[in-house]
This record gives C-alpha cells, structure tokens and sequence, in this order.
C-alpha cells in the first residue's frame, strides 16, 4: 500500500444545487445555525489540497468491530450484526485509497454512550458506538457492527431518527473532508425525518442509503450493507494547454 497519495492539483467546485438548503425551518436547528449573509467562494489553499495522509499501523486490532472493541472478555455487544462496506471513490469514479474513515452511532436500543443523551433505552455495557478504519488501495472499507436503533429526538411533538451511523472521512485534502450519515435500505422513517427531508433530490437521498448485499454476508453470523463513500474530485497536475486539469 502506497503511503503517499497522487499529486493534486484543486478540486472540483462544490454543486450547491445537489446539498440541503442550509435553513429549512422544519429542522428546528437550522434557524439558528444557518449563515446570515451570503456565502463567499475561494479558490483551494495549498492546506486545503494537501494532506492528511493516515497509514494502517496507527489502527488497533479491532479499531473496525463495534461487536468487541468495547467488549469485556468473552462478551459481545447485543444487537442484530451487520457488515458495513463499500468503496470511497472521487466524484470522477475514481477510488480513494489510504482514507481514514471514523464511524460512531447508537446502540441496538437508539442510544448513545454520551452523557448527554437522556433517552430512556438502556446502555449495553459491551458496546462504546465507535470505531475507524483506512481505505485500501481499491478504495474499500468494511467494519462490523450492530444494526443501530432509532430514537425520538425534541424536533417536533413525535419526531424519530430513523436508524443510521454516522461518518467522518478525512480525504487525500482538507477540501476532500465529508461528514455523513447513513440509513438503511427500506426504513419507513427516512422519508419522514426532517433532517432527511431538507434534501430536495431523491438520488441523493439514494446515495445515503445503504443497500443490503447479501453476497458479503456471512452465513449464521451478519447481513451486510453496501455503502459507497463519494468524496469531492480532483483535478490532475496542470499543463501549459489545459490549465483547467482534467
């Protein structure tokens, strides 16, 4: 595995038209967090297009499963078991490698380990909600789990999270960092979540979906999720008679 990534040149502008409009009154918490004033754009800086770069021998052994790394000896976290994979691939299709992605999300009963969260569901002991992993050269990713709860959550009188976990993924560029969730293939609460519905195209509500994929379960132990990570694109190095890249 490589540990240094390609040369970059800049990114891709951002498609404003493809995210959320960033305030949408029926998420209570956009009101308040939304810009006042409009947004101003910039070109890349040389610490947006270079850097981080991870490595694997900064994982532990069992950074990747959320069933043990907060276990005690002999014991496993309680829930349905899953495997999350896919690949993290560039808005050209091309595949990342060498990303660290970050991952943390409810137990199987909708709660957090944090002192913050006051849902009435109990705390599995065997289970902390967080882990991380580094994309291999193809760009692929897996980790184990347990398939996340939801939660009702003081947006609206019956307001409920469908199931998801959340990510963080740190790309080949500062300007390349995505913070994402993921829901689950044919949940009836994605449609009715308010954060989900601040999203005004269907396709994208799709690429936040993770199908279920039987060909990677494993038989008597996990189903299996596909999820494909699209970070922002980049350009190649610049030349004399095609300074845009390509």
């Amino acid at each position: 595995m490589s540990a240094n990534p390609p040369p970059i040149a800049g990114f891709f502008p951002r498609d404003r038209t493809w995210h959320p409009k960033a305030l949408t009154p029926d998420y209570k918490t956009s009101v308040l967090r939304s810009p006042a004033r409009p947004l101003v754009a910039f070109g890349n800086t040389l610490s947006e297009t270079t850097g981080p770069a991870f490595g694997h021998d900064m994982l532990g052994p069992l950074d990747n499963d959320l069933t043990l790394n907060f276990a005690r000896p002999g014991m496993s976290a309680i829930g349905e078991r899953i495997i999350v994979g896919g690949r993290v691939l560039d808005e050209a299709g091309r595949p990342v490698p060498n990303v660290l992605i970050e991952f943390w999300q409810a137990n199987a009963g909708g709660r957090y380990r944090h002192k913050k969260d006051g849902y009435l569901a109990p705390l599995d002991p065997d289970f902390g909600g967080c882990g991380r992993t580094i994309s291999d050269d193809k760009g692929g990713y897996h980790f184990r789990t347990v398939r996340p709860g939801p939660y009702p959550w003081p947006n609206g009188p019956n307001d409920w999270r469908p199931a998801h976990i959340h990510f963080s993924v740190f790309g080949h560029g500062f300007a390349q960092r995505l913070i994402t969730q993921m829901y689950f293939e044919g949940d009836p609460l994605i449609a009715r979540c308010p954060i989900v519905r601040t999203i005004n195209d269907p396709k994208a509500i799709a690429q936040l979906t993770a199908r279920l994929d039987m060909n990677a379960s494993v038989p008597m132990d996990a189903l299996a999720y596909r999820f494909d990570i699209v970070l922002r694109g980049s350009r190649s190095t610049l030349f004399d008679n095609r300074m845009e890249g390509n």
